[in-house]
């Protein structure tokens, strides 16, 4: 099965849950097509650099701009970035034209390539409906771009891919007749599942982006007595905190037991394994990979009771009204006194990972892919 991925998530996301996906599915069909020139996402590495000729954005960025003051690299990266972009563009428009495939699979939602399909078919997943069930948490420039631009891809897509029964039911909601071309088709861990011989350390842990419907200013105010009275830390993993996080850390008197830090996917896997617990206060997720990150990990799971968190974890997380700081920290705390109730969150994950692969999500894509050929 000759299938085509293009650029469009590795343009924007450096690291992330969508491109990962979009990683595994090549890793599992070394066969795959990928158009793609430039881009910095870490999760193509080394050997997905020299088989598919990608340069690194960066790497090119430093070799050529010049040693001019800072305004003036601003605009001439703003330039580059740009310049990336439009080459991937007319990269995957070539490999469209030359129709040198069976299935077209978009990595994210621009409508560009319809027109340039040939008859043949397209597969689109759809990770979630955040941009249509939370729009006061993006831009405007969500709803006049990227809510149009998947609805279109929705409607004239061959087959639907869903990250999960909650994505699917939320479609559903925007486009009640199309349950007939959804698929659910469920990620997977990209880490190897190890043994806790680690001693649990002093903190509790949080990654990814804390923006907006990530709720990361409730999880704060509910974890900050607990910090204290356990004598914790957080850790959070990601970009540094801005001034406004930083001011409510502040005011928390909480300041010096927060720590932020960039971790490389090997740093990930040693924070979650030393963790005393993962904690995932994310108001919507369309699957949540980082719930089998900390089951691969021996790391007790404590999360929010919305969207697809209970149909992701099952019994092998305690889960808390993400609405309700007392009941987020009530939950938290019922994990943190308790060693026997971690160990079998720990127990219980273990198990409920084993029913997540990217394998088992790769061989089902590819029946996607057969069914429309």
């Amino acid at each position: 099965m000759n299938v085509l991925y293009d650029h469009q998530v590795f343009d924007f996301q450096d690291i992330g849950g969508i491109s990962r996906y979009f990683v595994e599915l090549l890793r599992h069909n070394p066969a795959a097509q990928l158009s793609l020139r430039y881009s910095d996402n870490i999760y193509l590495q080394e050997k997905c650099f020299a088989d598919y000729g990608i340069l690194p954005r960066n790497h090119v960025r430093n070799t050529f701009l010049p040693n001019l003051h800072f305004k003036g690299k601003r605009l001439l990266s703003r330039y580059y970035t740009k310049l990336f972009k439009k080459t991937n563009i007319s990269l995957t428009l070539k490999k469209l034209k030359k129709a040198n495939y069976d299935v077209f699979h978009p990595t994210y939602y621009d409508p560009y390539f319809l027109q340039y399909l040939n008859n043949k078919p397209f597969v689109l997943t759809v990770h979630d409906m955040i941009h249509e069930l939370f729009p006061q948490y993006f831009l405007a420039l969500a709803d006049k771009i990227t809510v149009p631009n998947k609805k279109r891809l929705i409607l004239e897509a061959a087959m639907i891919i869903a990250t999960s029964e909650n994505t699917k039911k939320d479609i559903l909601r925007f486009f009640p007749g199309l349950a007939g071309k959804i698929k659910i088709i469920y990620h997977g861990s990209s880490f190897s599942p190890i043994l806790l011989d680690e001693k649990k350390e002093d903190y509790i842990l949080f990654t990814g982006s804390r923006g907006r419907y990530k709720n990361f200013d409730n999880f704060v105010m509910a974890a900050a007595p607990l910090l204290i009275k356990y004598d914790l830390r957080l850790i959070c993993t990601g970009s540094p905190f801005n001034e406004k996080e930083k001011a409510l850390l502040e005011s928390l008197n909480i300041s010096g037991r927060v720590i932020c830090k960039f971790a490389s996917e090997e740093d990930l896997i040693g924070l979650y394994s030393r963790a005393i617990a993962f904690v995932f206060p994310s108001l919507y997720e369309g699957f949540g990979i980082p719930i089998l990150e900390a089951f691969s990990a021996s790391c007790p799971v404590v999360s929010s009771n919305t969207s697809c968190f209970p149909e992701i974890a099952s019994d092998a997380a305690v889960y808390f009204d993400p609405y309700s700081i007392d009941d987020m920290r009530n939950q938290i705390d019922s994990v943190l006194c308790s060693p026997s109730m971690q160990k079998d969150l720990v127990k219980k994950g273990k198990a409920r990972q084993n029913q997540f692969s990217w394998k088992k999500c790769f061989e089902e894509t590819t029946k996607v892919y057969q069914s429309i050929c």
